[in-house]
């Protein structure tokens, strides 16, 4: 068995990385938008924060807001060494292109960024059972990583059933919410993001996801007006919920 990584802890004379893995219940649940938002807010509060996109596939959009996010310090190859234009799953598009995705290679490229930072970012590619290679998924790139874990759900309805069994998931696999226990990634949180199209469930979603997630915490995110994914939207936003954003990576 493969001996799983862990940044968290350095030696007596090597700062702490905090490594931060942002999954999601689904695509295009806000992923991009909050791994942003949590890099400027990082910055802005004098974090050495980075943030990398290992897999992406169709426009890279996503990949040049988290290089403006993070002034530019990596290069768009070094966010995003896995780039497909077909915009279907990583595992999908590299088995079209007669490619394979080493696992080895992904650990690998997290290792050569962490060094450089105090935080570092992971958004990975939609959900948490996205395969990356025919034996290794997002799931288990978290387990090898031994990071913190952020959830994004989109308050809509299907919401409870997605976030749920994206959380049951991870407990599955031994990841749970805690402080003290260094086996486990000390933060599992779940973000639920607003959505401009409130829907009948979207009052309650909140609400009835706390009662089953028990001691994980759930914290939402309203609805941000404007060109959000734009850097002056980004900077905006994040400074009228710097509150929020202090919350999820405390």
């Amino acid at each position: 068995m493969r001996r799983p990584l862990s940044f968290m802890h350095g030696s007596k004379n090597q700062p702490k990385t905090r490594v931060i893995f942002v999954t999601g219940t689904d695509t295009g649940v806000g992923k991009t938008l909050l791994s942003c938002l949590l890099l400027v807010h990082l910055r802005e509060r004098g974090s050495a924060a980075l943030g990398i996109k290992p897999f992406c596939s169709g426009t890279r959009a996503d990949v040049r807001l988290l290089r403006w996010a993070q002034g530019s310090q990596l290069t768009e190859s070094e966010i995003n060494p896995f780039y497909f234009r077909e915009p279907v799953a990583p595992f999908v598009a590299a088995r079209q292109h007669r490619r394979t995705i080493e696992p080895e290679a992904v650990v690998a490229h997290v290792a050569g960024i962490v060094a450089g930072c105090e935080f570092l970012l992971i958004e990975g590619a939609g959900g948490l059972l996205v395969p990356i290679s025919k034996s290794f998924c997002t799931l288990d790139l978290i387990l090898r990583l031994r990071c913190d874990v952020i959830v994004v759900s989109r308050n809509r309805l299907g919401t409870i059933n997605h976030t749920l069994l994206t959380v049951k998931a991870l407990q599955h696999a031994g990841i749970q919410h805690s402080s003290g226990n260094t086996q486990v990634p000390r933060l599992l949180n779940v973000v639920l993001m607003d959505h401009r199209l409130r829907d009948a469930s979207f009052a309650s979603n909140a609400q009835i996801l706390r009662e089953f997630l028990d001691r994980i915490p759930l914290i939402a995110v309203p609805f941000l007006r404007g060109n959000c994914a734009s850097p002056a939207g980004l900077e905006a936003n994040q400074k009228k919920i710097k509150n929020i954003l202090a919350r999820i990576v405390r």
